[in-house]
């Protein structure tokens, strides 16, 4: 008794599917903004970051706290 309803309920679902593949394929769309413009806002977004980044490590005289190994030399121990 149970198999044919769920054979049916499962009928019914792949029968929906279908009428929604259907139209998905006879709609005819565009391309969408992002079909257009997506690759060149990424690389102009990457380029103004790359930009950005090269300008504040070359010109703003930021000190960065790199490896002091070799700059300083420790001072003499004393003894109290």
């Amino acid at each position: 008794m149970f198999f044919p309803l769920a054979r049916g309920a499962l009928g019914l679902a792949a029968r929906g599917l279908q009428r929604t593949a259907a139209r998905q394929v006879h709609s005819k769309h565009g391309p969408d903004f992002h079909d257009k413009y997506g690759n060149l806002i990424l690389l102009g977004g990457a380029l103004f970051c790359a930009s950005i980044w090269s300008y504040v490590v070359t010109q703003t005289g930021i000190e960065w706290n790199l490896s002091p190994v070799g700059r300083i030399t420790p001072k003499e121990w004393r003894e109290e």
